[in-house]
């Protein structure tokens, strides 16, 4: 599907991730690299990844989060989170994050995330959730 980014002003190029990991959402649609930053700034987290639940075009956007040696998930870090995604009109529609030991990745590269293997996760954990409602 090719990668996605935009040209601004000053003629610089900004990647913005690969279009098939896009979520696409009722609100509009998240690309992973400028989302993914947002969240990546915060002290607690070593890195972050986009992936999407639900059908195409209605996805629910949710953010996965790997931690930093040391720092602890519980209510506070996620009210923090939330809280970070909220204040940026890129990732105010990121209202679900779920933490992960170690995110699967491509076993070539040890470091491209697998968000397609991300995106059944959170289809399974919303619907546990769902169900457990």
């Amino acid at each position: 599907m090719g990668d996605t980014g935009w040209k601004d002003e000053q003629g610089r190029l900004w990647f913005c991730g690969r279009k098939s990991h896009r979520v696409v959402t009722t609100e509009g649609t998240l690309f992973t690299i400028p989302c993914e930053a947002v969240f990546n700034a915060h002290p607690g987290v070593r890195r972050s990844a986009l992936a999407g639940a639900g059908p195409a075009g209605r996805r629910i956007p949710v953010l996965f989060v790997e931690l930093e040696k040391g720092a602890l998930p519980g209510a506070s870090l996620t009210e923090e989170l939330l809280a970070l995604g909220a204040a940026n009109k890129l990732t105010k529609s990121i209202r679900t994050i779920f933490y992960h030991p170690g995110f699967p990745v491509d076993i070539r590269h040890n470091a491209k995330i697998s968000r397609e293997k991300l995106a059944l996760l959170a289809e399974e954990k919303l619907n546990t959730a769902g169900a457990a409602r």
